[in-house]
């Protein structure tokens, strides 16, 4: 490895967008009450969505599972509460469509109390009995991916994972709920990372975390022991220095080619949510039931990390916190620079909702566009090495195959190109336009 590389763990390209995380860094992760209602789409992670296998009118335990995989790329899953289950039929999802959903009714004299049960013997499961496991908890990627856990670990023949890279980077602005993880459940943490270890035979665990985390870097350090096979990396502060491809080519300096994934290269990604949820899972008996969000942003009048049950809709979540400021005027879903509005505070937080972030007319107002002036500033944002200006053009021009040519569906939706565009130009938005265009035009095809 390149020894300045070695020094400053970075990646080639990117930007550097203002953390804004001094509004929950230092706030311990608090429980949301319980509501009434909870509201469990089917369609929440990448994927088939899941099947229900309960009926209407019937009643739940917190924690009973509630629908089932329908393929290899779905998963499970499992109730929030304690109550009865009252619709399944469409709901309006977070942008806007409607989509199938499980309505569950809490009972109000449940306890809503956790069942844990004893722990899995995950040490005597083969790999398949543990691949099965994971996708029966329903557990996926908590970074916002909710890509289906379970697949990461179905490791195919002839290939070897020398490193579990643990993606603790944080890089979104405002975010600070595996900060927070990190900070006040390290031990659980790295014996999820070792189990993960064990189970997929990877040599070593190696945890990258943004050095604006240091407190996290220290307590981890101070948590491995002498027998765990850990190496906390510090890393460049940068954006998005927590994409799976940006971190390997940080810490192992290591390419990962188009079409191409980070098992390619001997390395398995998860990120820090994924990990303690494993734990929860194998040492606890809890499946995928609730997860850590981060209220935050210029709009929230109490901002907070909350442990949320999944399905609790937004509207609840923001209550608790005090409710919106007056001059609210849009709320976003995640982080900043990847996250998506959302079109009813009705919606439910998913299994990939890391933030709420609530902004005001100062950060939403429209910014006049100007042409494209050819600065070349998105191409040298680009973590990825496209063309970001060529590919919107090509968007609005509906150019399908020219847009195929020059790879927009290697475009990860990362941001920076809009970010660092001085015309004001919505690029990664009219990227997003043109890789749906590209689906929806196959679709038809087939």
């Amino acid at each position: 490895m390149n020894p300045l590389r070695l020094l400053r763990r970075s990646f080639d390209h990117g930007v550097h967008p203002a953390h804004l995380k001094e509004q929950t860094a230092d706030l311990p992760i608090q429980r949301v009450p319980f509501v009434n209602r909870y509201l469990m789409p089917l369609g929440q992670h990448i994927g088939a969505p899941s099947r229900a296998i309960v009926t209407v009118g019937e009643r739940v335990r917190r924690g009973q599972k509630i629908a089932d995989a329908t393929a290899f790329v779905s998963t499970t899953l499992h109730s929030p509460v304690t109550g009865w289950v009252r619709k399944i039929e469409g709901f309006r999802s977070m942008d806007g469509s409607f989509a199938p959903a499980i309505e569950i009714e809490a009972d109000p004299y449940a306890t809503q109390q956790e069942e844990r049960g004893d722990p899995l013997p995950w040490q005597s499961l083969s790999i398949e009995e543990f691949i099965a496991a994971v996708q029966e908890a329903g557990i996926v990627g908590m970074g916002g991916a909710a890509f289906p856990c379970h697949v990461k670990f179905s490791i195919p023949d002839g290939l070897k994972i020398r490193y579990l890279l643990v993606n603790g980077a944080e890089c979104e602005p405002y975010l600070t709920n595996d900060h927070r993880l990190m900070l006040e459940r390290p031990d659980d943490l790295l014996q999820g990372a070792e189990i993960v270890r064990r189970k997929i035979g990877a040599e070593e665990t190696v945890i990258g975390v943004e050095v604006n985390k240091p407190d996290a870097i220290e307590i981890l350090r101070r948590h491995v022991k002498p027998d765990q096979s850990v190496r906390i990396v510090p890393l460049q502060v940068k954006y998005p220095q927590g994409a799976e491809k940006m971190l390997i080519k940080s810490i192992f300096d290591r390419e990962i080619p188009a079409g191409l994934l980070p098992r390619d290269v001997e390395v398995n990604v998860n990120n820090v949510g994924t990990i303690i949820a494993i734990f929860d899972y194998f040492e606890r008996a809890i499946p995928l039931i609730e997860r850590i969000v981060t209220v935050a942003g210029p709009g929230a009048a109490y901002p907070a990390n909350l442990i949320v049950p999944l399905g609790t809709p937004v509207r609840e979540v923001l209550r608790f916190c005090g409710g919106l400021k007056e001059e609210t005027r849009e709320v976003i879903m995640g982080g900043p620079m990847m996250g998506r509005p959302i079109a009813s505070l009705d919606v439910p937080i998913l299994k990939g909702s890391s933030g709420i972030l609530a902004f005001t007319e100062a950060e939403t107002a429209g910014r006049k566009e100007y042409p494209c002036i050819k600065c070349g500033r998105c191409v040298e944002a680009c973590p990825y090495f496209l063309n970001p200006s060529r590919l919107a053009r090509l968007s609005k021009a509906r150019m399908f195959d020219e847009m195929r040519e020059y790879s927009l569906m290697d475009c990860v939706e990362c941001g920076c190109c809009t970010f660092s565009c001085p015309s004001n130009i919505p690029i990664v938005q009219l990227i997003r336009t043109g890789k749906d265009d590209l689906r929806n035009r196959k679709e038809t095809e087939q």
